[in-house]
């Protein structure tokens, strides 16, 4: 790493000089001020290393991460990340208007920069019990605030294709802010797809094929390409950046803290390098483009700009020497600059604990609906089963993977609601989080009642968390912040992360990220099925259906 200069408020750092703006390499230097670009100057040689923007994440919920926004910052700052497109969604459903100033005022702490939205669905759906409810209003007092960039995705897809009253307005409170309006829209195609873009959505990072995506950027919509810890669509989708580059963004939406030690936005990067891809494309895409879509105030290497950019060692290996924010480095060979700091606790946490009776589940027939959970996947699938019947009840059968799922409401005493589950593989024991999108109950899987009992209540007892249980074993995770962020270092929360996965593996579970799989178990605007406090949902059909399978269901899924 080369640079000159005495300060980081007076510098000149000289390299290869990535402009994407005007798609050119050059050696040069440029000239800080004030945190500024005071020039950017053409110069005959220069050093080896690369002068490359910094690295936005256009779609990313911060809780997820498990961390509040100062520590988030800390660990993605050495990954090249200078600012995220953050959807405070996680903790609006939670705490309101309260969860999204809370993450506005964390993020404003340190020097990565957090470009939050206005939530649009909260709740998510009118089939889940929330924290609390976000209404037109409340979004409208939202996108007055500067500090709100965009209306976050619209989830709520058929509401804008029926024309729902509310979810127009808040569409049309953000055209009224100039703020764009974010999509989440898996599957959409033809004319339902038209009606939704011609509302006023501009994104979509839910693409699961490249048709879809090819048909939705037709339509004028920018795909995100998506890769995090659940839902991976880089393989899918990098063709875009080949043929399409200036209508694509790169996201991770939802990403553990294992996976942010490991890497960031630079990954997608690295490997769209590693495919033969043209770097001004790849850059772009993670720089100037959401720039521009979402009127970032970013840097990229343009005099007059911030100095927001990153020291790398080569546009092939993209190792990433150096981050600067606003002139100032904030990470260097690795390591982060950043410290970490105390984040208050915020929470909406109101149920007493379970007994193995509350999560029993009497036979009503000999057959039953199964989700089923696939790795890396938001949507899952619906099988029939022959139910395994004790004592009148229908019990987990570790034998054929078939494990009750229970989701209980956390902000007042219910009965849990129960179904079976597939793909977890638990063999003994069972997992809880606090973690289950999008309105944050407790969701469990388990292989009897006394232990997903007993891990719900050691979730309970702690007010929010992840844990794993088997017999008199126990691992857990606080999640005081919320019930969705530690307010621990990190490192340490990733490490404990990473051996809390290692315990669930021993139990059974096959899954590198069990708990990210968990979390979106009870993400009811996702097809094909999945279970919220109020009972077994049909994505596709949108309504609660039946445990138990009819004939008729028996007789099609044997077909």
């Amino acid at each position: 790493m080369k640079h000159d200069g005495m300060s980081n408020s007076d510098q000149i750092i000289s390299g290869q000089i990535v402009d994407v703006v005007a798609g050119r390499v050059f050696p040069g230097s440029i000239e800080i001020s004030d945190g500024r670009i005071a020039a950017v100057r053409h110069t005959a040689t220069a050093s080896d290393q690369y002068i490359v923007p910094g690295l936005i994440d256009a779609h990313v919920h911060i809780e997820s991460s498990m961390l509040p926004p100062s520590e988030f910052a800390r660990l993605a700052c050495v990954h090249g990340t200078v600012a995220t497109v953050s959807d405070p969604h996680e903790i609006a459903n939670v705490l309101g208007m309260d969860g999204v100033n809370y993450m506005i005022e964390d993020g404003k702490r340190v020097a990565l920069k957090f470009y939050f939205g206005a939530p649009s669905c909260v709740p998510a759906t009118g089939f889940e019990s929330a924290g609390a409810s976000l209404h037109a209003g409340d979004v409208g007092q939202l996108l007055q605030q500067p500090d709100i960039r965009y209306l976050s995705e619209m989830m709520n897809f058929p509401g804008v294709i029926s024309g729902d009253h509310e979810v127009m307005e808040k569409i049309q409170l953000a055209k009224k802010h100039h703020k764009p309006v974010d999509g989440h829209a898996p599957g959409l195609r033809g004319e339902d797809a038209e009606a939704y873009v011609r509302a006023g959505i501009s994104t979509d990072h839910e693409c699961i094929s490249i048709e879809e995506a090819e048909e939705k950027m037709a339509l004028s919509l920018h795909i995100l390409i998506r890769e995090g810890s659940a839902a991976k669509s880089f393989d899918a989708l990098a063709s875009l950046i080949k043929e399409h580059h200036e209508r694509c963004m790169l996201c991770s939406d939802d990403l553990h803290p294992d996976d942010l030690v490991l890497g960031h936005i630079n990954l997608l990067v690295k490997r769209a390098l590693a495919l033969g891809y043209d770097p001004i494309h790849v850059l772009r895409c993670a720089s100037l483009n959401p720039v521009q879509h979402y009127g970032l105030d970013v840097g990229l290497l343009q005099a007059g700009d911030a100095a927001d950019f990153i020291l790398v060692d080569n546009l092939n290996d993209f190792r990433i020497q150096a981050t600067y924010i606003d002139g100032v480095m904030v990470a260097g060979d690795g390591e982060s600059l950043i410290p970490h700091l105390h984040s208050a606790s915020v929470n909406c946490f109101h149920t007493s604990n379970k007994v193995p009776a509350d999560f029993r589940i009497k036979a009503e027939g000999a057959f039953i609906k199964v989700i089923e959970a696939t790795e890396n996947q938001l949507i899952t699938h619906k099988s029939i089963a022959k139910a395994r019947i004790t004592d009148g009840e229908v019990v987990s059968d570790t034998s054929r993977d078939l494990l009750k799922i229970a989701v209980i409401n956390r902000y007042q005493d219910a009965s849990p609601a129960t179904a079976f589950i597939k793909g977890f593989g638990l063999q003994r024991g069972a997992i809880a989080s606090t973690v289950a999108h999008d309105s944050h109950n407790i969701i469990a899987v388990g292989t009897s009642d006394a232990e997903i009992s007993r891990a719900v209540n050691r979730l309970i007892e702690q007010q929010g968390g992840i844990c794993a249980v088997c017999e008199e074993e126990a691992m857990l995770i606080p999640l005081p912040i919320a019930g969705l962020m530690s307010d621990q270092d990190g490192y340490q929360l990733a490490q404990s992360y990473a051996d809390l996965n290692h315990f669930v593996r021993r139990l059974g579970c096959p899954m590198r990220a069990p708990f990210m799989t968990l979390s979106f178990m009870a993400l009811l605007v996702m097809p094909s099925i999945k279970l919220s406090d109020k009972g077994l949902f049909d994505g596709e059909a949108f309504t609660f259906i039946s445990l138990f399978a009819s004939e008729e269901e028996q007789h099609a899924a044997a077909a």
